[in-house]
């Protein structure tokens, strides 16, 4: 909506006009275009006046300063020679020397044509309230919202009842929030009758979660005598601004205590007939009609903590047939949900999770297009091709992603080696020397070259020369990874340079065979071997860990644990409990043990290699993958806690990693304050009990999950991202709320929020 915001407090001020920056603001997060026409100086208890015969000189400045209470500010005036009104690094206000509703008549007609027409007129909101006809008969605030209406424009005059002269930040923000989501209810299901409502906002903690009612107006009546009191010609008259300011007093001291004896008395009472008067309603008159009233009317609601709004037509009377409590649904502020995923195991967990924990605010669609406008609020969990990284860069407050732009120095095999060397380098003492095994990267074409390959491994060469001399059992083992592949695809074993040198023959010979395929089938898997020729090139070795933890319970088959690992902004890193250990298909056998008359020999990897890609079929789902706080607790040789202590490691482990990438490899790792990820990460456990990494997935396997441990482990584990990350973004949730289920292992401001 096009809103033409004015006020009876004038510009931002400490003293006189606490709120209508905080509104306008948000107001503009909200998606609307906010037009500001406000008096230059205090002009309270004026109603609908025009002081006929002045000149009305705008004076012009951008929000963000406060202003003094004497009229004075920074003139702006257009055209000038500092910038001559460019006001493109900024918004403007416009300042009149006059009145509320002469800001209205300003503001619609002669400013502001080139956003479009008005859609709605706000007055406010007013230091202080405006219920019952004795507040509002002459306030200017509704004085505004009336020449709106008379306009031609649906008009809203708004007011905080404040307690307390203490601006707290966080109130006034509840507040602005609060009415915001008021008025565009009541703009999107304004009833006919209604020429302008008249809301009383109570200025108190939670009044977000308080009731808002239709009130009618309680018609009370002074009974104290004259608004004014006489004073002595001798006595100085004060300032309007310091009169307003004793009524605030009055209002202050009689929230507290309705009965309280108040004065606005500021000199002594003339001796002599000749007599001054000033501005000195005794405001206890209405707090006492509001104490003696029956419930209903606009103040009795505010006295209550409720929010009033009061329907009324431009000539002061109640509108009939409008009653009873308005419920602000969570429709009004919806958050609006783009779930497109390929795999439909994921895609219905998701939509799942959002919907239990958003409920009537979740919002499917389909596309950015179909947004109401650019910056509402909208969270995309997607295939990380298909994410509009744009959209979310150009709304950094209102569009959330669930995937980072750059996170190669994890995801990327030989990108994570150096992440990690580079790190125990600097940081010799780091838990990732002790956690993860050195691994040797190096790019290699054609097999041929292998030995100028090696000759950059130093300590891969140095291991296989090693080996040349030592007896079967004594050799090391390496395992080897193509730098880009997944599923297992191109996995390896070898602990000589004539093994390492048969397996990219091997991978040659394949992809020679593929240069006579047809045209179109650029790439595929390299002769069955299970590896992309696209990838043949970046490759890692590690060493490979033997013996592993094998559990008797468990037919002592191989397992490893995939453990998720919710990042979000820049940066917070979060471990989910719940974790998964997947079982190689067959018993373990230490590759020493295995000679190449053993069917498959070294090349059978059902054996050593636990993801689920390689399940023959043979065992049962609950077999291969189960739930690592299910398993056995009887261990070889550990104690009884060593769940809890692998656990331990792992969340220690993982706040290293996240941080060696983010403080080490800021290149290749950049968060950003308005994303969030989702990361697998694979754990082997030694004989030892002790944890090594393996790799850091991105958009990690959550099928091979199964169906057994689907809701308990991916299920919980999007309830918890879901509250964790979308809605804390979004400001659904308590942010000092625990995560249970979630340790949180890092937390580093990266400058980036």
């Amino acid at each position: 909506m096009h809103i033409l915001v004015v006020n009876d407090d004038g510009p931002p001020s400490n003293e006189s006009s606490p709120y209508v920056h905080s509104f306008v603001h948000t107001l503009q997060s909200s998606g609307h275009t906010v037009s500001v026409v406000l008096p230059h100086q205090q002009r309270s208890w004026i109603g609908k006046a025009h002081l006929i015969g002045a000149a009305v000189k705008p004076t012009y400045f951008r929000p963000g300063t406060l202003y003094r209470d004497d009229g004075t500010t920074h003139e702006y005036p257009r055209g000038s020679s500092a910038d001559d009104g460019d006001t493109s690094d900024g918004d403007e206000w416009i300042l009149i020397n006059s009145t509320p509703a002469s800001c209205v008549q300003i503001g619609l007609y002669h400013y502001f044509q080139d956003r479009g027409p008005v859609d709605l007129v706000v007055s406010g909101p007013n230091y202080g309230r405006n219920a019952t006809a004795l507040f509002a008969l002459s306030s200017g605030t509704i004085g505004g919202a009336m020449e709106g209406a008379t306009c031609g424009k649906r008009s809203i005059a708004l007011s905080y009842a404040f307690s307390s002269h203490k601006h707290d930040p966080v109130i006034i923000a509840e507040a602005s929030l609060h009415s915001v989501r008021l008025i565009e209810h009541l703009a999107k299901n304004w009833d006919d009758g209604v020429d302008l409502y008249t809301v009383n906002v109570p200025l108190e903690p939670g009044v977000s979660e308080s009731k808002v009612l239709y009130t009618n107006m309680l018609g009370n009546r002074w009974s104290s005598g004259s608004c004014f009191e006489a004073v002595g010609a001798e006595v100085p008259v004060e300032s309007p601004e310091h009169r307003e300011q004793m009524l605030r007093d009055q209002e202050e001291k009689l929230e507290e205590d309705p009965t309280a004896e108040v004065s606005a008395r500021s000199g002594k009472k003339s001796r002599i007939r000749h007599k001054h008067f000033i501005w000195a309603p005794n405001i206890a008159d209405v707090y006492r009609s509001v104490e003696e009233s029956a419930p209903g009317n606009d103040g009795w609601a505010v006295k209550e903590g409720m929010t009033s709004v009061t329907p009324l037509r431009a000539n002061f009377m109640h509108t009939p047939g409008l009653k009873g409590e308005i419920k602000l649904s969570d429709n009004d502020h919806a958050l609006y949900c783009i779930v497109d995923c390929d795999d439909t195991y994921v895609q219905e967990l998701v939509e799942k999770a959002l919907k239990a924990r958003l409920g009537s605010r979740y919002r499917a669609i389909s596309s950015i297009s179909d947004l109401p406008n650019p910056s509402t609020p909208v969270f995309q969990y997607r295939e990380y091709e298909r994410l509009d990284f744009e959209h979310a860069m150009i709304n950094p407050a209102t569009s959330l992603t669930n995937a980072y732009i750059i996170r190669k120095a994890l995801i990327r095999k030989h990108y994570l080696s150096n992440t990690v060397a580079s790190w125990v380098t600097k940081h010799p003492t780091s838990i990732l020397s002790r956690h993860v095994k050195v691994s040797v990267d190096f790019e290699l074409d054609y097999a041929e070259f292998l030995d100028d390959a090696l000759l950059e491994a130093y300590e891969l060469r140095e291991s296989l020369e090693s080996n040349e001399s030592k007896p079967d059992f004594e050799k090391e083992w390496w395992i080897l990874k193509p730098g880009m592949s997944d599923r297992g695809q191109g996995i390896r074993l070898f602990n000589s340079e004539s093994q390492l040198r048969e397996i990219f023959e091997e991978w040659d010979d394949d992809s020679s065979d593929e240069d006579n395929e047809e045209e179109g089938e650029e790439e595929g898997n390299a002769g069955g071997s299970g590896v992309i020729t696209s990838q043949l090139r970046h490759f890692i070795a590690q060493p490979y860990i033997d013996p592993p933890l094998l559990l008797p319970s468990s037919n002592n088959r191989k397992f490893h644990i995939r453990t998720y690992v919710l990042a979000t902004g820049a940066l917070r890193v979060y471990v989910f409990k719940e974790m998964l250990a997947l079982f190689a298909s067959k018993p373990y056998r230490s590759p020493s043990s295995i000679s190449e008359s053993d069917p498959g020999g070294i090349n059978d990897l059902t054996r050593h290699l636990t993801n689920t890609c390689f399940q023959d079929g043979e065992l049962p789902e609950q077999e291969t993958v189960r739930r690592f706080w299910d398993l056995d607790t009887h261990a070889p040789n550990l104690s009884t806690n060593w769940k809890e202590s692998v656990f331990d490691q792992i969340c220690n482990v993982t706040g290293e990693l996240f941080t060696a990438a983010a403080r080490g490899m800021m290149i290749h790792f950049q968060t950003l304050p308005n994303a969030f990820e989702i990361f697998g990460l694979d754990t082997l456990v030694d004989a030892e009990g002790t944890p090594w990494l393996l790799e850091v997935n991105a958009y990690p396997d959550f099928g091979q999950t199964g169906s057994g441990l689907r809701d308990i482990v991916v299920g919980g584990l999007f309830d918890k991202v879901v509250n964790v990350a979308v809605e804390s973004f979004f400001g659904l949730r308590n942010k000092e709320g625990k995560e249970d289920g979630m340790s949180l292992v890092t937390e580093l401001d990266l400058g980036r929020a």
